[in-house]
């Protein structure tokens, strides 16, 4: 379904929450002209821009990968965006906003060799949520949202915070400096991180890394050097913005027209096209609710390595046998929430030490920006450590690791851990769930205990349906021939077996087997090398009505020897 909303000039767009699809505005922010090389610090007093309404988890995700960001904590319940181009000239800026029920995600990719710079300034709420990423890009935040995180590879970072704020700081850079305004703060540059410290009582995290840049943090009004002084133009500045005219309530939501409306959509429908639109004053901003994305990895099948160096012309994209064309192709390699899911149920008592091995292991292995989660369980779970980049903290708490007590809830707990990374996940549009176990849950013949009250089938529509990948490593625990009828039998390990496979393949991850606990290092490693290389898809699909059914859909790679794992389909809802 395609929508088509006449934008008068001087007016701002509040775009209300969308079904499950999510909500896709694929627009040209309009631009404001602007000298210098980097973006302002201030100037927020007369442009709005366009505004998006937050999720009601506060969840917002901005990454810029053309240039930098600034941000500014208002009361407002909703975001104002900003495209600024730093050459002084007048054009415009493809970006991609993404809103569901769950995230708030406004995209600017990486463009072309020589492409413009483009930079975004916004206005948060302070309930906000915030993950901020860029690739060389300068990052200022003004004001303390309710969570932030900001990431960057060798741009400059500058966190101006709220006086007598409570807060959880953390702050590390690889080879850039870290500095701090607050007396209370003791920076070290030899340790890592270089700071660490609560301000007030804490409550509120604030992680700012970057791998090569400075990294400043200042309280609100503090006038010490700023990533970039503001300049004055050399021509009169120009703005364009979608100035706000009779904007209804952030509280309240403005009628969209749709396919169930008898009336006509307002504007003239704009001609086909397979990519953003340049928006000129009164012009038409397109509105396409059934973008669909997905994330597939690629592997060689004679080495089962990942495969990095494709391009978006080595894909074909097919929905139910039907060619689709892909209108977003992203091979950058964004953070993971990876929660780590491990059975210490039955057998597994002997060998506790050999698991939590394997998992600081892993711990190793995953890059510095995933955050990591663990969760132990049998006839319950236990949150061993919430999604955190802390390794020195996951580290404690998984050597701290005890059995549960009880039998093997399996189902339960696989679906525990999905709900807890929706839960937890604030920073990253791209969540993964590794899960080791033996397939044995109690519910299956002869296996002792209380068993799971979530049916299996019910797990696998879940996992359908899950905002991630799912890996599964299932451990060979039959230490035994089953002599008496009383004993697990061997149907019984087999079909654990291939129902921790299914739950990856209807997961999207992948399957391993470890045929001793010895080896889970090794199956680990794995994992994190295939999550390495992750590509998204996005398209339109050509068949448009929302009817509930199960879309099928494949990808193939042209490439000799690839095969690309990922979702098999979504419920088009």
């Amino acid at each position: 379904m395609k929508m088509f909303l006449a934008v008068p000039k001087g007016r701002a767009l509040l775009f209300p929450p969308k079904n499950s699809f999510g909500l896709i505005a694929i627009l040209c922010l309009a631009l404001v002209a602007h000298a210098g090389p980097s973006i302002p610090t201030r100037g927020f007093q007369s442009t709005e821009g366009l505004r998006f309404e937050l999720p009601a988890n506060g969840n917002l995700r901005i990454e810029n990968l053309l240039g930098g960001v600034i941000a500014e904590v208002w009361k407002e319940n909703y975001v104002s965006v900003v495209a600024i181009n730093d050459s002084g000239r007048q054009s415009r800026s493809p970006a991609v906003i993404q809103r569901t029920d769950s995230l708030l995600s406004i995209r600017v990719a990486r463009g072309t060799a020589g492409a413009p710079r483009i930079n975004l300034q916004l206005r948060i709420p302070e309930r906000a949520h915030t993950a901020i990423i860029t690739s060389d890009g300068s990052v200022e935040v003004l004001g303390t949202p309710a969570a932030l995180l900001i990431q960057t590879v060798s741009g400059e970072i500058r966190a101006e915070l709220t006086k007598n704020v409570d807060a959880d700081v953390v702050a590390d850079t690889k080879t850039g400096n870290v500095s701090t305004s607050f007396s209370s703060v003791q920076v070290s540059q030899a340790s890592r991180p270089q700071l660490q410290a609560r301000l007030g009582k804490g409550g509120r995290a604030v992680k700012l890394f970057s791998q090569a840049g400075n990294i400043t943090l200042a309280t609100t009004g503090d006038e010490s050097p700023r990533i970039a002084a503001t300049t004055q133009a050399t021509q009169p500045e120009r703005r364009e913005p979608l100035e706000p005219g009779e904007l209804p309530s952030p509280k309240q939501r403005p009628e969209l027209s749709g396919q169930n409306k008898s009336t006509a959509a307002a504007g003239t429908a704009a001609p086909p096209s397979t990519g953003p639109e340049e928006i000129s004053e009164g012009d038409i901003i397109r509105i396409d609710t059934e973008l669909v994305s997905v994330n597939v990895s690629v592997v060689d099948r004679g080495t089962n390595r990942g495969v990095n160096d494709l391009t978006k012309d080595d894909f074909r994209l097919y929905e139910d046998n039907v060619p689709q064309q892909i209108a977003h192709f992203d091979s950058a390699s964004a953070p993971f929430n990876l929660v780590l899911l491990i059975d210490l149920s039955g057998s597994t008592t002997k060998v506790v030490d050999l698991i939590k091995a394997a998992a600081l292991h892993f711990v190793e292995a995953a890059r510095p920006f995933d955050r990591i989660g663990v969760i132990t369980f049998a006839g319950g779970q236990v949150v061993v450590s919430p999604l955190t980049t802390d390794h020195e903290a996951l580290r404690q708490r998984i050597n701290a690791i005890e059995r549960p007590q009880g039998s093997t809830k399996l189902y339960d707990s696989l679906a525990f851990g999905m709900d807890e990374v929706f839960r937890e996940a604030k920073d990253s549009r791209r969540n993964a769930i590794v899960v080791i176990s033996d397939g044995l849950d109690s519910v299956l013949p002869n296996v002792t205990g209380e068993g799971s009250k979530l049916p299996y089938e019910e797990l696998v529509r879940r996992a359908k349906e899950f905002d991630g990948v799912v890996y599964s490593i299932w451990t060979d625990t039959q230490s035994y021939e089953p002599l008496s009828p009383l004993d697990i039998q061997q149907e019984t390990f087999d079909l654990g077996h291939d129902r921790m496979k299914e739950m990856a393949d209807v997961g999207g991850g992948a399957f391993y087997e470890c045929e001793e606990l010895k080896d889970l290092a090794g199956a680990y490693d794995r994992v994190v090398a295939d999550l390495g290389t992750v590509y998204t898809l996005s398209y339109r699909p050509t068949k448009k009505v929302r009817d509930g059914s199960w879309r099928a859909i494949r990808v193939d790679v042209n490439r000799q020897n690839s095969v690309a794992r990922g979702k098999r389909g979504y419920y088009a809802k």
